[in-house]
């Protein structure tokens, strides 16, 4: 059968895709990936899209549930881009993402027999996330709003109370909104390029409690500044006010420096490890990089701790280190720790938290991971463990092709893509290196996105 836009068509949807689409079967044999199904769905769905082979398709209705389907706690999920897996319950969320692990590692990397454990789960699947970005827009009334983009579009889905942030992130929220209404603020438009206030940026120390917000703003200045104070100061655990300038046509959030407008410019949060005796304070500006889940952090710090096998007289390199949030977990327990980021805020927070926590033993590097580690592998210096904790595109191949030279005795890898994990640990076992085992966690409920933890030993 040849399909055309705005047919309707019943699908079967038997897995699920990259993004969190499902993806349905017609009787025919056509494919649809469909927002909103989970595999085990039989679903009437409208197609939006069609290609030769395939089509993208809306749901219209679920004609037979899968055991898997759940209703989705959150009043917006379906129009809102920042969750894909609302509608599937917590346990077959984590039965998809160990899969997604296993079969990259089979696909691209031609694992057949490597462990992988269990997934860490989260002890609760909502309210983990330390950090929350929020674009402010107008209503067709001209009213000021705030929430998320829909899927791929920058509509707003107004929606001040996501369900993985922060509770007091509504509070935050509606007093923003109500400086702006009463002050006459506007809401910046991207159409026009004018208005005031672009985005609302939350962050809070899970440990300490303190909360800090920056206003991402059209302009040089806050007007009528001591509202604003008089509103936010009240809030329990607020720290400081903040903004950042960016007056470009951008979709760039951060462009500018962060300024104070009250209180502190950072927040202080907390990690630690009981198993291992190891506390660490950090210091953390809004432009700060820092792991949105502190509590699934902390767990995958511990592993990273035992997978490196400390004793005290190891040299160990952390590339791509942020702001040193892992680096100085292992300075506590390492002769010498060197943090290399390619951010250079990221390096000064990172010798900022160095200070703070009196730890003299960790030195960093601005620069290409790629380019500095060659650099200090040609002065003589190397690593007797390497942990590695890259973006999604994974390491840069100029970087391995350092480390299988350098030759550690343990590189532990913390990905947030398994796609790239695979890639890499395939050239470390083809160069030199054993994978020992693959630990799933489940960093970023709700989403399609997993952490992994792996350890490559270095073979005789």
């Amino acid at each position: 059968m040849e399909y055309r836009k705005n047919d309707t068509a019943t699908a079967e949807i038997i897995d699920i895709g990259q993004d969190g689409a499902g993806i349905g079967r017609t009787e025919d044999g056509y494919t649809l990936f469909v927002k909103d199904t989970v595999p085990g769905d039989r679903a009437e769905v409208r197609i939006i899209k069609v290609k030769k082979s395939y089509g993208y398709g809306r749901l219209e209705r679920v004609l037979k549930a899968s055991p898997d389907r759940t209703e989705p706690p959150c009043p917006v999920s379906r129009q809102c881009g920042g969750c894909q897996l609302q509608m599937m319950s917590y346990p077959a969320q984590l039965a998809m993402k160990e899969e997604k692990v296993r079969n990259d590692l089979k696909r691209i990397g031609g694992f057949e027999n490597l462990e992988i454990r269990k997934i860490v789960p989260m002890e609760s699947p909502f309210r983990y996330r330390n950090k929350a970005q929020f674009p402010v827009g107008t209503d067709r009334d001209g009213n000021p709003i705030a929430g998320f983009y829909a899927g791929r579009t920058h509509t707003i889905i107004p929606n001040p109370d996501c369900l993985l942030g922060c509770p007091e992130n509504r509070e935050i929220l509606e007093e923003i909104l109500g400086w702006m209404r009463d002050n006459r603020i506007p809401a910046y438009s991207e159409e026009t390029g004018k208005g005031l206030v672009r985005h609302v940026l939350i962050r809070k120390g899970f440990a300490t409690g303190e909360i800090i917000v920056c206003l991402i703003i059209n302009g040089g200045r806050i007007p009528a500044s001591d509202d604003l104070i008089h509103r936010l100061e009240k809030i329990p655990g607020m720290t400081g006010i903040t903004f950042s300038s960016n007056t470009r046509r951008t979709n760039v959030i951060m462009n500018g420096p962060v300024k104070p407008v009250w209180g502190q410019e950072y927040i202080t949060d907390i990690l630690k490890s009981a198993a291992f005796g190891v506390s660490v304070r950090y210091q953390i500006s809004p432009a700060s990089f820092y792991q949105i889940n502190p509590v699934q952090t902390q767990r995958i710090y511990e592993k990273v701790l035992e997978l490196a096998c400390l004793h005290g007289n190891e040299t160990v390199m952390d590339l791509y280190c942020g702001i040193g949030t892992i680096s100085l977990f292992l300075a506590r327990k390492a002769r010498k720790v060197i943090g290399v980021e390619i951010v250079p805020r990221a390096i000064e927070d990172a010798r900022k938290n160095a200070q703070i926590n009196g730890i003299e033993n960790a030195e960093f590097y601005v620069g290409k991971a790629e380019e500095v580690v060659p650099g200090l592998e040609k002065e003589g210096i190397r690593a007797d463990v390497a942990v590695v904790d890259p973006p999604r595109k994974g390491c840069d191949e100029k970087l391995l092709q350092t480390l299988v030279r350098m030759k550690p005795e343990r590189i532990v890898y913390v990905s947030c893509d398994p796609a790239t994990l695979a890639r890499d640990l395939k050239y470390l076992s083809g160069n030199g290196f054993h994978a020992e085992y693959v630990q799933p966690y489940d960093q970023f409920s709700e989403t399609v996105h997993v952490e992994t933890v792996a350890l490559l030993m270095r073979t005789n």
